[in-house]
């Protein structure tokens, strides 16, 4: 397989309880040697769409994994691991004995346990029970879960929550390293900034629905695009009129401020120098991310 190659395609997906419409027309497509970052406020529909994706709850659409359904897979493990949240195993077995049980039922060699231990950073820890680990190590125990088949598939239901910044730091480049050996990865959070750092491309899901998807290049642009530059001048009349013939837009604020969108704070600095109007305050803020999207969000739900 090739970078960009499709290796999972989500189509259409659907899903109710009783009359309440939780997920509707969702679709995602993951490529190899890509990190797609799946985002959304908690209650947004991002559990219900990965649990429809792995076929554990039934509803609308399709998954294809390499082309197939995943049950048609004789071993889906070797096709797709996931991480659901913690460690699905008897507190009182050992990290080590509780990965080769798991990997005698998808018939993954007992050194492939140590191997993944060593991948992991948790070599040290096999002889620990379960009920010894702590949040980000009990992570690591269901990552190396999911790869025991080697699988060109990654799917993460959020990973990081509860984690402390050194066990987010490890996780963030441990599947950065996963999506440059040519997995895809598909990654659930309600932190949109925490993508920022990993995500090649975002899938933003809002009330169920997917409200944007993008490039993480293409979302920074998008971004940047409604910075907001805040200027103070004795002469808002002729700023304004300057940013206009230059295609901004000048909002007045109150006093002498205002707002200005669509120019830099460099294109408004020279513009304002060379036509002689003195700034007493020339200040840029883009939105955050989070700001953005929820904004794209709050447009879309408004126009429909």
């Amino acid at each position: 397989m090739e970078k960009g190659d499709v290796l999972v395609e989500a189509q259409s997906l659907g899903r109710s309880f009783g009359a309440k419409r939780v997920l509707d027309n969702v679709s995602i497509t993951l490529h190899a040697g890509e990190v797609t970052g799946f985002v959304g406020a908690n209650g947004a529909g991002k559990s219900t769409t990965i649990q429809l994706m792995l076929g554990l709850l039934h509803g609308e659409g399709r998954t294809l994994f390499l082309g197939r359904r995943l049950h048609a897979w004789g071993a889906p493990g070797t096709v797709v691991g996931a991480v659901l949240g913690g460690v699905a195993g008897h507190p009182k077995h050992r990290v080590r004995t509780h990965l080769r049980m798991v990997a005698a039922g998808s018939a993954a060699p007992d050194r492939r346990v140590d191997e993944l231990l060593e991948t992991v950073g948790l070599t040290d820890a096999a002889h620990l029970r379960l009920a010894q680990l702590s949040l980000g190590m009990s992570q690591r125990v269901a990552i190396a879960q999911a790869l025991l088949g080697d699988p060109p598939a990654l799917i993460l239901d959020e990973p990081a929550n509860g984690l402390d910044p050194h066990a987010i730091r490890w996780l963030r480049d441990f599947l950065r390293s996963q999506a440059d050996q040519g997995r895809a990865v598909l990654v659930s959070s309600h932190l949109l900034g925490e993508m920022e750092q990993l995500a090649d491309r975002v899938v933003v899901l809002s009330r169920g629905r997917v409200v944007a998807a993008s490039p993480m290049a293409q979302l920074l642009a998008d971004a940047a695009s409604r910075r907001v530059v805040t200027v103070q001048t004795p002469d808002l009349p002729k700023l304004a009129a300057l940013v206009e013939a230059r295609g901004g837009l000048l909002v007045p604020t109150g006093g002498q401020g205002a707002n200005v969108q669509g120019l830099d704070r460099i294109q408004i600095g020279t513009l304002a120098s060379d036509s002689g109007v003195p700034l007493y305050w020339l200040h840029e803020e883009g939105p955050s991310l989070e700001d953005f999207y929820l904004g794209i969000a709050e447009e879309e739900f408004t126009i429909s």
